[in-house]
């Protein structure tokens, strides 16, 4: 009897290993050295997760540094809005991490248009303002949600990787807020841009039957996203 309980037991204990290893093999996996500060040749690199490493022996304090962000973005755009990103582009040290962050200046009324990040979660807190916010989930069931919240200063909302969202600003005053992403390059899909603005452009006949609008409609909406600044 003890010797069949004790089967069970190891057979139990065998059955938890083999699906907490295979659970741990779909994950990401985590760095295997302190870090790996990118390069931007491969002249005595290693490539790593898209770039390349500078020898960890010649790193210094400045490969994790950025200054600036304090700084105001310019808002005098269409839009009305202004990113200024704080990713591996900006910050080398930042490479294989998996983290980066941004800051988003609005004039009163400006728009952070709607857009997506393929590669990553983003949380943004409000620093100064009033910012109206929201998302839209993929369809499931042929409905794509929207997700809004009104935020003011101090306040957080978390947009889901992948997910098409945005930032206006509601009041009469600039707003400003600091966004955190799980991504060392999130990537950024803007989506009228993309769509209507892409190089060589989408076929009208395409854009025209996909949003149900005439293809004179759509040459002016494109001829609009090619003006500078948008």
């Amino acid at each position: 009897m003890k010797n069949m309980i004790s089967y069970l037991f190891l057979s139990e204990v065998l059955v938890f290993l083999a699906l907490f290893s295979s659970l741990a093999v779909a994950s990401d996996p985590g760095p295997v050295q302190d870090f790996c500060v990118a390069l931007a040749n491969a002249n005595d690199g290693v490539f790593v997760n898209g770039l390349f490493c500078k020898d960890p022996n010649l790193a210094t304090a400045n490969d994790f540094f950025l200054s600036g962000l304090n700084i105001p973005g310019y808002t005098d755009n269409q839009l009305g809005s202004n990113v200024t990103q704080a990713n591996v582009a900006q910050i080398p040290g930042l490479n294989t991490l998996g983290i980066s962050m941004a800051r988003i200046d609005f004039a009163p009324y400006g728009l952070n248009a709607p857009h997506t990040h393929p590669r990553a979660t983003e949380i943004l807190v409000v620093m100064e303002g009033t910012l109206y916010v929201g998302f839209v989930t993929s369809n499931i069931g042929n409905v794509n949600k929207l997700f809004t919240k009104v935020l003011n200063k101090g306040d957080v909302f978390v947009f889901p990787v992948g997910l098409i969202h945005f930032q206006f600003n509601v009041g009469r005053t600039n707003a400003v807020a600091f966004a955190a992403l799980s991504s060392q390059n999130p990537g950024t899909i803007t989506i009228g841009k993309a769509v209507f603005g892409s190089t060589p452009p989408i076929n009208d006949d395409v854009l025209a039957k996909a949003f149900r609008i005439d293809n004179r409609l759509v040459d002016i909406i494109q001829s609009r996203f090619q003006m500078p600044g948008y």
